[in-house]
């Protein structure tokens, strides 16, 4: 019986560890780190899967679409962190490990009765709900399979799951998991579905001429499903269509690397190791952002943006751009592998040709915006400026001004298009139409992108921080947040009630602060992103007999809201 019971654990140490056969760039330690949940490993997202605006920071593993597993230390180390977010990650908790890495658990519904006394010590101290502070070592020790948290779905998640990463404690660049030997049964290959092809004569834009061209075969081994021979000429950039599964999940996910070889040569290479979180928008410019918003589909390219520097590009030759032009017969083969070393090939035949060479190149406007330096514009009542490492290619930048909307303060300045991805923001000034006058305090630049960050109003213009291109125009916040009681009124018996809840919103800068008191000491108010539910629950500091329980909720423009009742308990 001890010998079959070997046997087991020999087929459970093969099965789980990492693959010997993928691109990184340094070893991991193996066995260290213990899976985090007392559950079968399955996941509902995969390390570096490619969503909108950003790249997948961890693996988000199941909870049987419950919440209230434990959670355990994935190592022994203390707790570095303690953070609590409206949306996000919710209630998260950071531990810093003795091996110079650090374990991140996120969407928790509670944390650990020691954990949670001393986050309720500090909010509060600082009379703060959404807090995010520092531990010292010494403070909060834990071992690896202590309880830390209970499984949850607190932040901006659609259902109950874990998310769980790793980091490196110095650089905080987070790391796949997988690496570490927590990984998930896996023996199904990437799928392959497309493959995009670029005329890289230019900087890329929406306007680069491109052909996207159907992909057919077995799981393991793909093909062009037509033409058999591909005939391009000039400057060719590649894209593909992929997706991987596990064993243990139907969800799908992204892949761990591709490799684009020419005539037995890498050209480019892809690798999910790891990345800065300053990085992850640039997912933008990994995918073809201009096919992404018009036709909802996720072409991810294999040539690289001359303004990108995330470290998920491991090797490119001439950025992964081709250049076919010597008019003979070329093999280019795609390699994609999952963190398993499951790999899918693809082979593709191209008969390279001068003659298919575009005559004529369109031109380029006056206004050339450039990725690497500061660029500016001055028009009509606007400004902008946007600094070195926020394009991810040069632009040929383009303006209009349009006709005033209804209720606005200035006309609307069309800045470039919604086509070209922004890395993270960029200043605009907007000069009112009319003297604002003591309203111009309350004055917000909004548009294609919603409400532009940071607003205020300066030397006659109104300033304020773009993530994206778009319609601009001015408008006035004056309203204020709207507080809508759900079982509190003045009178009412809350004798049986575990909280007070209200729900609590703003229609235009965003609600900005919120304090609630009973009998005119604050009390702790918990937001809920998904139902916008503000709650206070009550604990032992409230006694029976009648209380007065008060609300101001505030916004991005200092509009504020109150709401006042009597309670009795």
């Amino acid at each position: 019986m001890k010998k079959i019971f070997f046997i087991v654990l020999l087929f459970i140490d093969y099965q789980f560890a990492p693959a010997q056969n993928t691109i990184q760039s340094q070893e991991y330690p193996q066995g260290f780190f213990r899976y985090p949940l007392d559950l079968p490993p399955s996941t509902a997202g995969g390390f570096g899967e490619i969503r909108p605006n950003h790249f997948h920071a961890g693996l988000d593993f199941r909870t049987n679409q419950q919440s209230g597993y434990p959670v355990h230390a994935a190592a022994d180390g203390y707790v570095s962190r303690i953070r609590v977010q409206f949306g996000g990650g919710g209630n998260i908790v950071y531990i810093n490990h003795p091996n110079g890495f650090t374990t991140v658990y996120m969407h928790n519904q509670k944390f650990s009765p020691q954990i949670a006394r001393v986050l309720h010590d500090y909010q509060y101290e600082h009379q703060l709900y959404e807090v995010d502070f520092n531990l010292q070592p010494g403070q909060l020790q834990v071992c690896k399979d202590d309880v830390i948290a209970i499984s949850g779905q607190s932040g901006a998640v659609a259902g109950p799951h874990l998310h769980f990463e790793i980091r490196d404690t110095k650089t905080e660049h987070t790391i796949n998991p997988q690496l570490f030997g927590i990984t998930i049964p896996d023996r199904i290959p990437p799928a392959i579905s497309a493959i995009g092809i670029y005329q890289m004569d230019g900087p890329f834009s929406e306007n680069t001429p491109r052909q996207f061209l159907a992909v057919g075969g077995a799981p393991g081994n793909y093909h062009l499903v037509n033409p058999k021979v591909i005939e391009l000429s000039g400057n060719i950039g590649f894209g593909i269509t992929t997706i991987d599964k596990n064993s243990a999940s139907v969800n799908p996910n992204g892949v761990y690397s591709i490799q684009l070889n020419l005539d037995g040569k890498t050209v480019y290479t892809f690798s999910m190791e790891h990345f800065a979180f300053d990085q992850t928008h640039a997912i933008n410019g990994y995918i073809d952002y201009p096919t992404f918003l018009t036709q909802h589909r996720f072409i991810q390219k294999c040539f690289v943006p001359p303004g990108s520097h995330i470290s998920l590009y491991p090797q490119a030759v001439n950025r992964g751009i081709i250049n076919f032009d010597d008019d003979n017969l070329h093999d280019v083969q795609y390699v994609v592998k999952d963190v398993a070393g499951n790999t899918s090939t693809l082979n593709i035949k191209v008969k390279s040709t001068h003659l298919l060479r575009p005559t004529a190149i369109a031109q380029p406007s006056a206004t050339m915006f450039h990725y690497d330096r500061v660029n500016q514009f001055t028009g009509p009542g606007v400004k902008i400026e946007i600094d070195p490492g926020n394009l991810y290619d040069d632009i040929d930048f383009k303006y209009e001004a349009l006709p005033a909307k209804p209720g606005a303060y200035s006309i609307t300045h069309r800045i470039h298009n919604k086509f070209t991805p922004i890395h993270d923001h960029y200043d605009i000034w907007i000069k009112p139409d009319v003297d604002l006058g003591n309203q111009a305090g309350k004055a917000v630049i909004t548009g294609t992108t919603g409400v532009c960050d940071s607003c205020i109003y300066e030397n006659g213009f109104v300033k304020g921080r773009a993530r994206g291109f778009g319609d601009f125009y001015i408008t006035l916040d004056t309203t204020a947040p709207y507080i809508t009681p759900l079982n509190i009124h003045n009178g009412v018996n809350l004798s049986k009630a575990k909280a007070i809840y209200l729900r609590i919103g703003d229609n235009l800068s965003g609600v900005k602060t919120y304090n609630g008191k009973i009998d005119g000491k604050w009390v702790l108010m918990a937001w809920d992103f998904k139902t916008k539910v503000l709650s206070y629950t009550f604990d032992e500091s409230i006694a029976h007999g009648r209380h007065t329980f008060e609300l101001n909720v505030g916004d991005a423009k200092n509009n504020v809201s109150q709401f006042t009742a009597e309670f009795s308990r």
